[in-house]
């Protein structure tokens, strides 16, 4: 699971990254207003942290944009900015929380685990089913039947990306983002060899679930009764 957060206060990002890293969130960091809008717009995180107050292009504007193009990835606001007036014109803009600083990080992860809870966004859960494949994140392994594996944590993260996607065409730099992050190191032609050893995995449990490739933009997990 993948949080983008857009701050400009270099110690505040190095500690809610850090933070959220050790609750086992993957972070991506930007501190400018145009490359957070730029990366929010890639389909690429669970959800959004954003400051109101950004060089370039101001938090507002970034939400305004993606709720006019129809991105409908919770925002948490993050914000100086603790006036009636102003957390009620972020909640109306769109806005999934307001949080004001400054803040305990104990507080903006219950907030985060809220409204990560709520109806229509990615579900908190310890284990995730599609066809015959029943797959537990924490413990990293895929069930079919009688039949079990035990993943690498990028082929886990790899499943889960698709488990929660399911019949969706992800494209590869979609893919590349949220399970290595905006500064991923695998090279993009690695990508399909990840795919082989998940697809092989797959086949070793007997699962009948199909990873088709879509020539020149990605792939697409299907249940195949």
């Amino acid at each position: 699971m993948r949080i983008l957060l857009i701050e400009d206060e270099e110690s505040l990002c190095e500690s809610i990254s850090f933070q959220l890293s050790k609750e086992g969130f993957g972070v991506d960091v930007s501190r400018d207003g145009e490359e957070g809008l730029f990366l929010a717009c890639q389909g690429g995180h669970d959800l959004i942290l954003l400051d109101r107050m950004l060089p370039g292009i101001d938090g507002m504007e970034i939400l305004t944009r993606l709720r006019r193009e129809g991105i409908s990835v919770p925002v948490i606001f993050l914000t100086a900015l603790g006036q009636v007036q102003d957390r009620t014109e972020g909640l109306n803009q769109g806005a999934d929380d307001y949080i004001v600083k400054p803040f305990v990080f104990e507080e903006l992860l219950a907030r985060i685990r809220c409204v990560l809870r709520r109806p229509g966004t990615i579900q908190l859960t310890e284990r995730l089913q599609l066809g015959d494949v029943v797959y537990e994140p924490q413990a990293l392994t895929a069930r079919c039947g009688d039949r079990s594996i035990i993943l690498s944590k990028k082929l886990g993260e790899l499943l889960e990306l698709f488990l929660r996607n399911p019949g969706q065409t992800l494209m590869r730099e979609t893919i590349l983002l949220r399970v290595w992050g905006m500064d991923y190191d695998v090279e993009d032609g690695n990508l399909d060899n990840y795919i082989y050893f998940l697809r092989r995995s797959l086949g070793k449990i007997g699962s009948r679930l199909h990873l088709a490739t879509i020539r020149g933009v990605g792939y697409r997990m299907e249940d195949r009764p």
